[in-house]
């Protein structure tokens, strides 16, 4: 064996954090500052101890060793550097924000240094400390950081490293006292983890797997695409999430392109990764030749064709050649699963529409290249793709200052730029926000009846699909103020639900309006809502008083107001790596949003959330609340006068907790929200969303319906990084 490293056990794992608590106020206590110097002093010694590194990395995880001195420890390296900076800027460009407290870190084989530097340089900037664990098969690196971190001093206990299995990964996701779980791996794990941290109100982030495509245009400078092919997939030997795994190439080109890529896998070597003249190295482990060897041979048995060729004769090891795969569709095994190997399937298309539909036909979203030289083509494909980035003639492009992460079942949050910073803060808790929960209100007799046959209607309706409907049950609740009937609210269920969702699914044209179009939709809302006060007014007042109800209508429309302002202002950045070219960080709807609107304030509450929402582009299928589910009513007959498109917003009144629970298990609901659900709430409809990894936004103590600011925005979006060079 290579070495032998410590089984690591919960009790260990407890001394780790206990460590880490005890480190952590006088790493606060040092300041940006203070942080800063640390950072830089890592940064220095890795570079120091790069050949080291390099060697290291490449015996025991078999890639090449061109790769981790040419990628790996470069940007680890990179990454530290670029934290440093931001440990030093931090209090002037996220002001209002904190550190987590100790954070728990777990990353896979494929790539063990960088993720490492992924994972601790933005904590440490952020004054958190850390409880490392690195994979079981690839430990060694970790190891020697730890000597480094002692060699430049770094305080004990700001970073702890814990080796061993799967043991200890639960052990640190389980901990009661890590305030955020950071975890890199399969989406099997990644699903785990959710579900153990489900309402432990732990901040998770999730960078999973990939089924990437990489798309080839009829314009393409196709030997350009064939080595942007061969870095992708057969880099690191096809052991990336990333990897380009599906060729997607337009019909008219797919026999030239094929012809030059097969030349070009024979002359890929495959062998000893120390020798400096390798392409390719081993598999990680006996345990991963065979699963890839698996996907191959069970294509074969559907059909498949599969080629297989490089410079060489295999050596004796966990090798395994660069491999085409041809006469695949789309439900093909090894076209919807993730092989992790160098692996390569090829389908063709007609039209740039059909590329799209290919390429989004996958239950993951992390990344995609797109190969055109009609730059024009290029940009109009990039921001179509379900995927966190987007590599337009180029593939496999990291740096620090640029946001890494993926979309679906590829997992959530980002690594990397500053989106990836903000997963390690929280907001500073200040005695203003504490003060502004608004007051309970007195709630309002209620009682659930069904529809009496020859009735004259009076109930109210749900609104869904921009039209009132009556709900699928024939249940109507009345609303009681002392002796007074206010009204009948409907009662929705989860058929409702289920309409909701597919109306605001079809309502994709309200993201692809302009900023300055949903702007002035959010302006008109407000407009109307003015011109409604009395009513609206009237019916606020049977929950708080005419004071509360005025004070909540006007909060509406200033929050209104709020929002249409940022719609065309909350926009994403361009970065300028150290490449020639540029990043544009795109800020993207997230798609279809559940949201429990809170239960005081029925009014602003609901509009606290749904306004944000729908100025990033999203649609939204919303459970106003049950103090006053009547305002939704009142609520749908402006939407109908404001030219809000139907199915943006979607209401359906009703028992929250089991309409709650339809909405975070719903497969096509992207996101939910419900910032004032209780710890158990949260942990149930945390653990229901499992589903499809969609994000969650709960049982959040800082949320108050009179935030106006970037913090309910940044949950409305999602950050794709488009990678764009020139000059090449």
């Amino acid at each position: 064996p290579l070495a032998k490293i410590a089984q690591g056990t919960p009790a260990l794992v407890e001394q780790a954090v206990a460590a880490a608590e005890k480190a952590l106020p006088g790493w606060q206590a040092l300041g940006g500052h203070g942080r800063a110097k640390h950072l830089y002093a890592l940064a220095r010694a890795l570079q120091k101890h790069a050949r080291l590194f390099a060697v290291l990395e490449t015996l025991d995880n078999g890639k090449p060793i061109r790769e981790t001195r040419d990628a790996d420890v470069p940007l680890a390296v990179r990454h530290f550097y670029h934290h440093a900076g931001w440990a030093q800027l931090l209090d002037d460009e996220m002001p209002g924000h904190e550190a987590l407290g100790v954070v728990g870190q777990i990353v896979p084989w494929n790539f063990p240094l960088l993720m490492l530097a992924w994972k601790i340089a933005p904590a440490l900037a952020c004054g958190n400390t850390v409880v490392f664990k690195p994979a079981e098969q690839t430990s060694i690196t970790a190891l020697l950081f730890a000597e480094i971190c002692t060699e430049v001093g770094l305080p004990p206990g700001v970073v702890n490293i814990v080796t061993g299995d799967g043991e200890v990964g639960q052990a640190i996701t389980a901990h009661p006292r890590i305030a955020k779980i950071a975890f890199t791996g399969s989406t099997e794990v990644g699903r785990a983890i959710r579900q153990a941290t489900a309402g432990s109100g732990k901040k998770l982030s999730l960078e999973l797997g990939g089924k990437s495509p990489f798309i080839v245009f009829a314009d393409a400078d196709l030997d350009a695409a064939v080595e942007g092919l061969v870095d992708s997939i057969f880099f690191n030997q096809g052991q990336v999430c990333c990897a380009g795994s599906r060729l997607l190439v337009h019909e008219g080109t797919a026999e030239r392109l094929l012809a030059k890529l097969k030349a070009r896998m024979a002359k890929i070597r495959v062998g000893n990764p120390l020798d400096k003249s390798t392409d390719m190295g081993a598999l990680v482990d006996r345990t991963q030749l065979a699963r890839v060897g698996g996907f191959v041979e069970r294509a074969k048995a559907e059909g498949a064709t599969v080629h297989q060729a490089c410079a060489n004769t295999l050596p004796e090891g966990c090798f395994f050649a660069p491999t085409l795969v041809t006469g695949v569709d789309t439900a093909s095994e090894i076209v919807q699963q993730e092989v992790f190997g160098p692996v390569l399937t090829v389908q063709t298309f007609r039209t740039p529409n059909e590329a799209v539909d290919l390429a989004n036909h996958t239950r993951f979203g992390l990344a995609a290249c797109v190969w055109s030289e009609s730059i024009t083509l290029a940009l109009e494909i990039a921001p179509r793709l379900k995927a966190g980035v987007v590599w337009v003639n180029t593939a496999n492009q990291f740096d620090a200052a640029c946001g890494f992460g993926g979309y679906r079942e590829s997992g959530f949050g980002r690594e990397g730029g500053r989106e990836g910073l903000r997963e390690y803060l929280k907001p500073r808790a200040t005695a203003a926000r504490k003060a502004a929960a608004a007051p309970r209100a007195a709630a309002l007799r209620q009682a659930v009846v069904a529809d009496e046959p020859g009735a004259i209607d009076r109930t109210a309706k749900l609104y869904i699909g921009g039209k009132q409907v009556r709900p699928d049950g024939g249940y109507s609740r009345e609303i009681w103020a002392g002796k007074r009937l206010l009204g009948v609210a409907p009662e929705g269920n989860r058929k409702d639900i289920r309409n909701a969702v597919e109306a605001a699914r079809g309502a994709t044209g309200w993201e692809r309006q302009s900023a300055h179009g949903r702007a002035q939709v959010l302006y008109y809302l407000a407009e109307n809502l003015q011109a409604q006060r009395a009513r609206f007014v009237e019916g606020l007042a049977a929950v708080g008083g005419a004071a509360a109800a005025e004070a909540e209508l006007q909060g509406c429309i200033e929050r209104l107001f709020s929002f249409a302002a940022w719609a065309d202002k909350f926009d994403g950045a361009v970065h300028q790596p150290p490449m020639h070219g540029v990043t544009l960080a795109l800020h993207e709807a997230i798609g279809t949003i559940g949201l429990i609107a809170p239960e005081r304030q029925p009014l602003l509450g609901l509009v606290a959330l749904l306004a944000p929402a729908i100025a990033m582009g999203n649609r939204v299928v919303a459970v106003p609340s049950p103090l006053q589910p009547l305002v939704a009513a009142d609520l749908y007959q402006v939407l109908d006068t404001s030219d809000v498109p139907a199915g943006v917003v979607n209401l359906v009144p009703g028992d929250r907790d089991a309409l709650a629970d339809t909405l975070a298990a719903h497969a096509e609901v992207d996101a939910f929200w419900w910032p004032d659900a209780t710890a158990a709430q949260a942990k149930r409809v945390e653990t229901l969303s499992v589903s499809n990894l969609k994000r969650t936004w709960v049982a959040d103590g800082s949320f108050a319906t009179t935030a106006t600011g970037r913090g309910a925005l940044e949950h409305a979006v999602q950050v794709k990084n488009v990678w764009v060079p020139y000059g090449v």
